[in-house]
């Protein structure tokens, strides 16, 4: 019971990062909020037993270091992938549900190599987050879930308010 509740303590502090780096205007600055989020997330992963999630964090941690330092090229990226696939399967100790971690891992290091704007982030956030919620539902890190579920519909509106803003900066160019 005391694992599970410092689970829960760390999965709180790893989903405040979160929502911090959501609202965020740059990648940069995301990207330093998820490093933080990374770290407490080690914690609720070891403490929940959560061993794929562990490993694929352990990577994450080191991809966000290199994205942070513009650092994250194609080759690190589709070595990182794999390494993330390949131990992260070897570890998983959760089923399918280790399983979302791994994919939620290893897509977003092929986002963070490939993604050039907050906006592209947004939407990889989404997918993101959504695994993530189903991998932490299953693993009892309750306040992590409820933040990324509600942070799922957070991004999308910021996502449907930046393709507003974007649109009238078109139409008001466009008359003239």
């Amino acid at each position: 019971m005391f694992d599970l509740i410092l689970g829960n303590i760390f999965s709180f502090l790893s989903a405040s990062c979160i929502a911090i780096s959501v609202i965020k205007r740059n990648k940069s600055d995301l990207v330093w909020w998820q490093i933080i989020d990374i770290i407490f997330c080690l914690f609720s992963n070891i403490f929940l037993l959560a061993y794929a999630a562990l490993i694929t964090n352990l990577i994450a941690l080191l991809r966000n270091i290199l994205s942070y330092k513009n650092k994250l090229n194609l080759k690190l990226t589709i070595l990182l992938t794999i390494l993330c696939i390949a131990v992260g399967c070897f570890v998983n100790n959760r089923g399918i549900f280790g399983i979302l971690a791994i994919v939620a891992s290893a897509s977003y290091t092929v986002f963070m190599y490939t993604t050039q704007n907050d906006q592209q982030m947004r939407y990889a956030l989404v997918f993101n987050l959504t695994l993530w919620f189903m991998h932490d539902l299953y693993i009892q890190a309750y306040p992590s879930s409820i933040l990324e579920i509600l942070l799922v519909f957070w991004t999308l509106v910021q996502i449907l308010k930046n393709q507003r803003f974007h649109r009238k900066d078109i139409f008001y160019f466009l008359r003239k």
